[in-house]
């Protein structure tokens, strides 16, 4: 039998079918739905009068357009109200599992899939929302899809899609002082630009990624889609099986044992081919912040921005369109730079050890009178627990608010809009033109560098409070 890829082993043993010289029908295991992306594909069950095939095997939560203060009171902007409301007729209408406002399990889809023990080794998850590449941290296959897409696999639990090139992204080595999995990923896009993994599907392997926590991990993967790619996984080991057992859902199954024993058999072949690999040196990652209006703009935060020499002659026009957009020059240098929001938050940091991360840098310090911080949590379990750990006494005591979850300023649907011109540090994970309110700036990093920005009011690295 030949060599397999994790992607080929877990991809293969889901085709219903395959199409000559067309896709897969692929089989998906869990299907996530939100507010945004769904209330179309269920218009189209009714009109051609069917059921969703396996309602147990989809998941709703109220996410993208949800407030993050007064959630007890009715949503204030009509059209998210009605988003909601309609996701809330549809699930029941449908019979499908939904965590809306105020459920002790609501969250941002992509937190609250992994931490309720609804994502697993092995298995293929799909969902309208680009970002759920997220889950592919404990070895599964996950990606986005489209609207009609959701349709689709509402309907027949299957999926048309074409089967996505392979590539291997090794990172070895120890991090530095003050380095975390986000500064890894944005590491990553800015080398290989965000059309740098088009087509591919990521395999992360190496010491770096083997030695990083499941929620590190979940940061890493939720950023393949930047550089293009179409998902991102890492093989399953000891520190997913551990997390896993964590979870009440997954703890208690009598089956526990002889999963694991399957998920341990969930890893590349040795001599198993890529179409592509390539290698990074941990040590020489530091802490990252772009510059630009996408993720690939980035750079260490004491470097200096590129001049319009070292960029690529075909993407100089729009380097300096950025830029310009921006309010900032080619070689100049960000650290110091005034700003005046911090966002800590989004599927990508918004997990509870985000959440230490940032309280233990701003611990016995005081918030910058500049800054508006949104600290928002991925879910309610993540808040609940930050409350528990006493997180939200130490943030007050310096000056913050710990609000209620949310995709919040990420993609600006609810109030937690940047005002236009405005500077924001923000933990998420876009920074196109107006992604959090018309006109604003985002500099994407770390929690630590949003820590050290909201304490000082200006982008700042954090090692020099570590």
């Amino acid at each position: 039998m030949s060599k397999q890829t994790l992607f080929d082993k877990i991809w293969d043993s889901h085709v219903v079918r395959s199409i000559e010289e067309g896709p897969d029908v692929l089989y998906i295991d869990r299907h996530f739905i939100h507010e945004v992306t769904s209330p179309q594909a269920f218009a189209g069950l009714r009109k051609r009068g069917i059921k969703v095939f396996r309602p147990e095997q989809t998941l709703a939560t109220a996410d993208h357009n949800i407030p993050t203060k007064d959630q007890d009171k009715p949503i204030k902007d009509e059209k998210s109200r009605i988003q909601v409301e309609q996701l809330a007729k549809n699930t029941a209408e449908f019979g499908i599992n939904y965590f809306g406002l105020n459920h002790p399990n609501n969250g941002i889809v992509h937190v609250v899939g992994p931490e309720l023990g609804y994502t697993l080794p092995g298995s293929t998850i799909v969902c309208g929302d680009s970002h759920t590449s997220t889950h592919g941290a404990f070895g599964a296959v996950a990606f986005g899809i489209g609207t009609s897409e959701v349709e689709m696999v509402l309907s027949t639990q299957c999926i048309l899609q074409p089967k996505p090139k392979k590539m291997r992204i090794n990172v070895n080595g120890a991090l530095g002082k003050g380095v975390t999995a986000k500064d890894v990923i944005l590491y990553i896009i800015s080398q290989l630009s965000t059309g740098g993994a088009t087509g591919y599907f990521v395999e992360y392997a190496g010491t770096t990624f083997k030695a990083m926590s499941m929620e590190e991990r979940m940061t890493v993967c939720n950023m393949s889609i930047e550089m293009g790619a179409r998902g991102g996984l890492i093989a399953p080991d000891e520190t997913t099986f551990e997390y896993l057992k964590t979870i009440p859902a997954i703890s208690g199954r009598a089956d526990l044992p002889q999963l694991i024993g399957k998920w341990e058999k969930l890893k590349t072949d040795d001599g198993a081919e890529f179409d592509r690999e390539i290698s990074f040196d941990a040590s020489k990652i530091k802490p990252m912040i772009t510059y630009g209006t996408n993720p690939g703009m980035g750079m260490a935060i004491n470097d200096t921005i590129p001049e319009v020499d070292d960029i690529n002659p075909d993407t100089s026009a729009s380097f300096l369109k950025s830029l310009d957009y921006m309010g900032f020059t080619p070689g100049e240098k960000l650290e110091g730079h005034t700003v005046d929001y911090v966002f800590l938050g989004s599927c990508t940091n918004g997990r509870i050890e985000d959440f230490r991360a940032f309280a233990k840098l701003v611990k016995g310090r005081k918030k910058a009178s500049n800054i508006t911080a949104l600290l928002v949590p991925g879910s309610k379990l993540v808040e609940k627990q930050a409350r528990e750990e006493g997180l939200d006494k130490i943030l007050e005591a310096a000056g913050f608010e710990l609000r209620q979850p949310g995709c919040s300023s990420c993609l600006a649907m609810n109030e937690d809009k940047i005002p236009a011109g405005k500077y924001a540090v923000a933990t998420s994970n876009r920074n196109f033109e107006g992604r959090q309110g018309p006109g604003a700036r985002t500099l994407l990093a770390s929690p630590l560098t949003a820590a050290a920005a909201a304490i000082t009011g200006k982008i700042t690295d954090p090692r020099k409070f570590l």
